[in-house]
């Protein structure tokens, strides 16, 4: 050994005699002199594969002349000295020795506040160099952490990428090389870290995070605080490298930094986060860590848990299905933090960042599936932020949201949180959010068990029918929520839901009556369909079951109706969908209507169930009399309420009234719910009615007007006398001048009615001057500028030629009014051939 010792000495000092003459040139002014010497000197040493031990001796006598080259004008002489540097120190034995050189010098060269170094490649390669030091010299670099912390604070923020990405992994090496001596000044590399973690280039950002994960390892732990804010956006970072990096971090911390148990709050949530990611990887990743930290707690705190490991192993009743149960160590981390991480989730909840919402969102299911029952004890403020985030903008996140609700409804007893929810549903704290509690209501008894909710089935029912909470709003989505609710409960509980059937179908009748939306109307009524499918009945059926207590109900209130009463609507409703089931309740039904229609009650409101009515007694066999009782109504229907809404009164609004009474009188006179001897009863107190509203104001009044004296004289014009009959004809006549095509039409029809109800009785020689009248009036409208008028008055005067009335024809043209022109004096007598025809044919 001693003589391999002489020979490398010999060849040591060989090759140094041959190197003298270039040291020398290296401190020449001469930059191409300089070149040619160094990069001579690399030739004679590192790249001629001499011995390691040569190599040592060498490399003490060339350290101080390369390091003066590195600050060399000349940047290829700069690259040369830190290549030999940097081949010297990967081939020497002992490298160590040469750090009280290399060390300074590289910190005064790297390690200053301004960059000396201009050339981004050398800096790299000087970074490089750094972590071949920091791997060959292992804890002989302990006196020299200092002068690395400088260097690394400033390469971290260095402006070359890769400068930035090979600083973090020297750091990275430092930290696991010199632990004990590395803590001390870990902390100082904390703020470049932070500066660089949003770099543009992904590597340079899972470089960062790494390095900062061994910082915080292994440093003091103080800066824990300034570091977890950057790295939780980390975690919505657009690459999923970045997303895995951050999450190996922080499960590392969560199994071996020396403090975790301080910084379990913190770090839980971020590491849960990521269980949700996109990438199967990822979540595959933190779900693996998250576990692992998990079972590390549980072996850590045996004793404390010993009784939960021994006797509740076995998942709660009615556990989500496909969903794996966390192992007891990680559900016991969740329930202890849970008190310090609901206020941060429901603070994020709240964030700006639209990602940074859903993220939470996500995180809050994993959190309550975790914490089970537990999350009985903070239901109040879970509920709080569930309220606030269903009116959330975001639909992803009102779909999280709504699945941790779902989870509160599996886990909590119903009677706790039934007492929270039912609360707010009766008293919602903002009318412009009002649907929220409903919302999560709606979610909770989803996620709750039919064994469970079955014995709440009537509370629930009872706050839902109550008039505040079905009767109040008229939001599209507020209703929707409140279907929503009424859905959940029949497909949760099925036939138990017959219970409460009436305060069920109370509540669709409400929607229904409410909502101005035909989808929502349909959705509503499929829900009644199937309410009764679920007790096996279909929807009449339903009706019949609950109609005495539907009328009753609506009866309570009927004295405080008004137009813009649910009530009423409520009531066109039942009456409307229950079909013939109607006519069986008229005892209940009527003294409702008597109620709403008598003439001090609001006009809107009388008008609107005018019209309800009008459609209901067009088919009234199949609706209020299916059963053959309206007709025993019908006499005080017409007297107690028809007329009474007949009689004139002032303005707009009472002429529109007197026309939607006229149009139920129409529709009871052509529904056949009123029978002729009924209607020849009350003819005298009918008539004067309808005869005095062929002079109303409206034309749709006037139109109604004369339909219903038609049907009038359908109905019993035969049976009328005489003088009655001479008393409707004027009116009739005075409408052939109405401004209204459609009225005239009308006028005209009643007439030819009128001719038809003259019997035998009807003496044409002691009704002569009535008959005459009648004549003249017509024939004043064979000259009408519309022709279908003109045919009609002649059919009309034609049938008056038939009855025989006629006298010769000068007489009946004295008739004509001198006012008339000649023209048209003309026009009606060239008609009257026909008219004389009929007659002749007559006789």
């Amino acid at each position: 050994m001693a003589a391999t010792a002489g020979g490398e000495e010999h060849v040591s000092s060989e090759v140094l005699r041959g190197l003298a003459h270039h040291l020398n040139c290296l401190n020449e002014d001469n930059k191409a002199t300089r070149k040619r010497a160094i990069e001579f000197i690399k030739k004679e040493t590192v790249d001629k594969g001499l011995s390691s031990g040569v190599l040592q001796e060498i490399f003490s006598a060339l350290l101080k002349p390369l390091l003066k080259c590195l600050s060399d004008p000349m940047e290829r002489c700069r690259e040369t000295a830190i290549s030999v540097i940097t081949e010297f120190i990967r081939c020497v034995p002992k490298p160590e020795e040469f750090l009280p050189y290399l060390m300074p010098c590289l910190a005064q060269r790297f390690g200053e506040n301004e960059i000396l170094e201009p050339a981004e490649e050398l800096r790299l390669s000087a970074v490089d160099l750094l972590s071949l030091t920091v791997e060959v010299c292992g804890k002989h670099l302990a006196p020299y952490v200092s002068e690395m912390i400088r260097i690394l604070q400033r390469t971290i923020v260095d402006p070359f990428p890769d400068v930035k990405r090979e600083s973090c992994r020297c750091t990275v090496k430092l930290a696991q090389t010199v632990p004990e001596h590395f803590h001390m000044q870990a902390d100082s590399l904390v703020k470049p870290l932070m500066m660089t973690i949003t770099h543009q280039h992904s590597r340079v950002r899972v470089a960062v995070i790494e390095a900062t994960g061994s910082v915080i390892q292994h440093g003091s732990g103080r800066n824990m605080d300034d570091v977890l804010p950057h790295l939780s956006q980390r975690f919505l970072d657009d690459s999923p490298q970045v997303r895995k990096a951050v999450t190996a971090v922080v499960g590392n911390w969560l199994l071996h930094l020396r403090d975790r148990y301080s910084y379990f709050h913190k770090l839980i949530p971020l590491l849960l986060s990521n269980t949700t990611d996109e990438i199967p990887e990822i979540r595959l990743l933190a779900a693996d860590l998250w576990k692992r930290a998990g079972t590390q707690w549980e072996k850590e705190n045996e004793e404390d848990i010993k009784d939960k490991m021994d006797f509740l192993l076995a998942p709660p009743a009615h556990y989500p299905p496909g969903v794996d149960r966390p192992v007891l160590g990680c559900r016991e981390l969740v329930v202890r933090n849970l008190g310090r991480l609901i206020p941060a989730i429901t603070h994020d909840l709240t964030d700006w960042l639209v990602p940074t919402r859903i993220r939470t969102s996500q995180l809050l299911s994993v959190l309550l599936l975790h914490a089970e029952d537990h999350s009985t004890q903070h239901l109040q403020p879970l509920l709080e932020t569930l309220y606030r985030t269903c009116t959330e903008t975001e639909k992803e996140v009102v779909k999280n949201c709504l699945a941790a609700a779902k989870l509160i409804g599996t886990f909590v007893p119903p009677p706790v949180f039934l007492k929270l929810l039912l609360d707010r549903v009766n008293t919602p704290h903002s009318s412009a959010c009002s649907w929220a509690p409903l919302m999560v209501l709606a979610a909770v008894l989803q996620g709750c068990s039919k064994p469970l909710l079955k014995p709440h089935l009537q509370q629930i029912a009872d706050t839902l029918v109550q008039p505040s909470v079905c009767q109040e709003y008229q939001q599209v989505v507020y209703l929707q929520q409140l279907l929503t609710c009424v859905d959940v409960l029949l497909r949760q509980c099925e036939s138990d839901c017959g219970a409460v059937s009436l305060q069920l179908l109370q509540v669709l009748i409400s929607i229904q009556s409410l909502s101005a939306e035909p989808q929502l109307i349909a959705k509503a009524l499929e829900s009644a369909h199937f309410l009764g499918k679920v007790q096996d009945l279909d929807l009449m059926e339903l009706y019949r079951q609950h109609m005495g207590q539907l009328l009753d109900w609506l009866f309570a209130s009927v004295s405080s109706w008004s137009s813009y009463s649910p009530q009423r609507l409520q009531l066109h409703i039942i009456v409307t969908q229950s079909g013939p089931v109607i006519g069986e309740f008229l005892n209940q039904l009527m003294p409702i209507v008597n109620s709403c229609l008598q003439p001090d009650r609001d006009k809107e409101m009388r008008m609107s169930i005018f019209t309800m009515l009008a459609k209901l007694l067009l088919d009234g066999s199949n609706t209020l009399d299916s059963q053959g009782r309206f007709r025993d109504e019908a006499e005080s229907f017409l007297c107690n309420i028809l007329l009474p809404n007949l009689v004139w009164k002032a303005g707009r609004t009472a002429g529109a009234l007197r026309t939607s009474a006229l149009s139920c009188l129409l529709a009871l006179l052509h529904g056949g719910a009123i029978t002729p001897g009924q209607l020849l009863c009350l003819e005298e107190k009918l008539s004067p009615h309808v005869l005095s509203s062929l002079e109303e104001d409206s034309q749709m009044g006037r139109l109604m007007a004369c339909r219903s004296l038609s049907a009038m004289l359908k109905l019993i014009g035969r049976s009328m006398r005489q003088d009655t009959l001479n008393r409707i004809y004027p009116e009739l006549l005075k409408r052939l001048d109405d401004s209204n095509a459609e009225v005239r039409a009308a006028a005209l029809h009643g007439v030819g009615l009128w001719f038809s109800s003259l019997t035998k009785d009807y003496s044409p020689e002691v009704c002569a001057p009535h008959l005459q009248l009648l004549f003249q009036q017509l024939l004043l409208h064979l000259d009408d500028p519309n022709p279908a008028v003109q045919d009609q008055v002649l059919g009309k005067s034609a049938h008056l030629g038939m009855r025989g009335i006629w006298g010769d024809l000068s007489q009946n043209t004295r008739l004509l009014p001198l006012a008339c022109s000649q023209e048209i004096r003309s026009s009606i007598i060239s008609k009257l051939p026909f008219i004389l025809l009929f007659h002749s044919i007559y006789h």
